[in-house]
């Protein structure tokens, strides 16, 4: 019995480490204080953020070491700990702890991150993860639109009412509880909204990452972004217009500040002939994370040579932000499917002006409940 429990052990799969947040706040008094949240899932994966302004997705071993670094385990216990669990050397156990302590201080200390990143780890698919909650909450601030503004940037009236500033923050509260880590301002235009720079000082006083998509006009004022990034703003998408130029003074404005920047535009047929030379403007003037999508399904082949014209350019593609579309998603393009980008209702989730949440943008005729009124696990599952 006790050879066959040895056997039992040496071949069963790891069992995960407990479901559960952790936190780590390095010393005032270092160089570079930083900050470390983890959310362990059930499977043992786990998301991992630093300085409440990058999330890194981890597999179940990457989850482990960060556990051990954030409850301050002595390198060699932690090596004798992973040694002991995934049966393999201690020292090759000592020198991964080592490799992964370097490269989350290298992360920590480096300005003006991607706000979901990798730093060479494997990536967890958020699709295949067994998430309690999603990774990202989509806050539609309001659908109210600037005079002239873009009509595919908002969706036809769908709304009451607008929910109010303590309304917001108790959504966010309520996010934060349940583990959700990143944030996302946008509308219509959230810029409209006063109280925008309050929200996101809130998200950051939680500790959660938050994003902004705007059309930029209110960002030609160096003066209204400052106070964005003073209040804790992490990452920013620009939504161009499709029937007219882009604000350069806000893109350049964006590019020169510490944020990590990304630029949206939604393909239409006026705009399309002009769309290979504006990508290469936007590379020009130093944009290097571009979204696509389209206003009309026939632009699909139009979409794929400017996927191709990006990887090219070395641009990024951003591909599951809340960004307008019309008929046509681009995931949907691509892959020939009536479908949304499959993290839709699990790895991320989209709320409403007035509190109703939808699996994504767009999926108007699936109302999961409200966030201020209906039970979480009525809303998730």
């Amino acid at each position: 019995m006790n050879l066959f429990s040895r056997l039992v052990e040496r071949f069963s799969p790891v069992k995960p480490l407990p479901a559960g947040v952790h936190h780590f706040q390095s010393p005032t008094e270092d160089e570079k204080p930083f900050r470390l949240h983890l959310r362990l899932n059930k499977d043992g994966s786990g998301i991992l953020i630093l300085n409440a302004s990058t999330v890194l997705q981890l597999n179940a071993t990457a989850a482990e070491y960060a556990y051990h670094l954030i409850k301050g385990t002595e390198p060699l216990e932690a090596a004798k700990s992973i040694s002991a669990r995934y049966r393999i050397k201690k020292s090759q156990a000592l020198e991964d702890f080592g490799d992964f302590m370097e490269r989350i201080l290298t992360l920590a200390h480096t300005d003006d991150l991607d706000p979901v990143s990798s730093l060479g780890f494997e990536r967890v698919q958020p699709n295949s993860a067994n998430l309690t909650a999603p990774l990202r909450l989509d806050c539609a601030l309001t659908y109210r639109l600037p005079p002239g503004g873009d009509p595919l940037n908002a969706p036809s009236k769908r709304v009451e009412r607008e929910l109010t500033t303590d309304e917001w923050k108790s959504i966010m509260d309520k996010a934060w509880a349940l583990g959700i880590p990143q944030i996302v301002f946008t509308g219509g235009e959230a810029t409209l909204r006063d109280d925008l720079p309050e929200l996101i000082a809130y998200a950051e006083k939680n500790g959660q990452v938050a994003g902004l998509l705007t059309d930029g006009q209110r960002l030609a004022d160096n003066d209204y972004l400052d106070s964005l990034l003073q209040t804790g703003l992490d990452h920013l998408m620009i939504v161009l217009p499709t029937q007219a130029e882009p604000n350069w003074q806000a893109i350049q404005n964006a590019l020169v500040a510490d944020i990590f920047l990304s630029v949206h535009l939604t393909l239409t047929p006026q705009n399309a002939p002009g769309a290979q030379s504006l990508m290469e403007k936007l590379h020009q003037a130093g944009v290097e994370a571009v979204s696509l999508s389209v206003a009309d399904p026939t632009l699909g082949e139009m979409l794929s040579r400017l996927h191709d014209l990006a990887a090219n350019l070395n641009l990024r593609i951003v591909s599951d932000l809340p960004v307008p579309y019309s008929e046509a998603h681009p995931v949907a393009l691509e892959t020939a499917e009536d479908a949304e980008p499959g993290g839709a209702g699990k790895a991320w989730l989209y709320v409403e002006p007035d509190g109703d949440v939808l699996p994504s943008q767009g999926m108007a005729d699936q109302i999961l409940g409200n966030l201020l009124r209906d039970e979480w696990a009525r809303i998730y599952h």
